[in-house]
């Protein structure tokens, strides 16, 4: 296990296995590197250095605001300082996807892939408000908010691998309001002002996989925001496609990779 101490004093746990060329994982809100499961072996079965952090306020890293978007992707940059790996493909999931895309704004790397977070933030801006009575009240309250909200997502994730990911939710208030405050506080304008400034400026090879189907336009927008974006839908597989398909997931991340370079 590594450790790397950011510029405003955060640490930031990860692990690191494998040989070959540099891979990042990156959790989702409220999730921790444990959420990945298998995956980080099975990429270096594929021939990856695989490392998987915990963010900030999340699993075995320090409890240190802010937990904003653009402190999240500095703290993914300290990472691959610390691993000298300015190269390295990056896989987001949820939370994850919006940061490793923030960090490609505007920070070296060889790829990035977003799996299930979609970038164009206004419903889930409308969904989110609708909730901020709840995530704003009691811890009682904000725990049935947070329960609410992977309920709807959950898809067919079921069984073992389900009470797994839910076993591994740690819901920190203060963590999920940091992590939301801009889209919970912003203007339906500023915040597609912050979003289009921000996939505009991502020009490396871009995956955006998706096992909710955000819709046709979705995918018009992003492509039309990010030249080097591929819009992909695996249909009706919920929140988790990388863990009800893995191995599909894999090889599918190593062919873009492939064809990425």
């Amino acid at each position: 296990m590594g450790t790397t101490t950011t510029s405003d004093g955060a640490t930031i746990s990860y692990d690191t296995i494998g040989e070959g060329r540099p891979l990042v994982l990156v959790h989702g809100i409220t999730e921790s590197r444990s959420s990945w499961g298998s995956l980080p072996e099975s990429f270096a079965d594929h021939g990856y250095r695989v490392t998987s952090l915990d963010l900030r306020g999340h699993g075995a890293s320090s409890r240190t605001a802010p937990y904003d978007l653009a402190t999240m992707a500095g703290d993914l940059g300290a990472v691959l300082a610390d691993l000298a790996a300015p190269d390295a493909l990056l896989v987001g999931h949820s939370l994850g996807g919006a940061v490793v895309s923030a960090y490609a704004a505007g920070g070296p790397c060889r790829a990035v892939v977003n799996v299930d977070q979609p970038l164009q933030l206004a419903g889930f801006q409308s969904a989110l408000q609708q909730l901020e009575p709840l995530l704003r009240g009691t811890d009682d309250e904000f725990q049935q908010a947070i329960g609410m909200v992977f309920a709807q997502m959950a898809g067919p994730l079921a069984g073992a691998e389900r009470d797994r990911i839910d076993g591994l939710r740690r819901g920190e208030q203060d963590v999920v309001l940091g992590v939301w405050e801009a889209v919970l506080s912003s203007s339906a304008d500023d915040l597609n002002a912050l979003v289009d400034g921000l996939v505009g400026q991502v020009t490396v090879p871009y995956l955006s996989l998706h096992g909710i189907d955000p819709g046709a336009e979705y995918g018009e927008w992003l492509t039309g925001k990010v030249s080097s974006a591929t819009f992909e839908v695996w249909p009706d597989l919920g929140h988790y496609p990388h863990l009800i398909e893995p191995a599909k997931f894999v090889n599918r991340i190593t062919l873009f990779d492939t064809e990425a370079r």
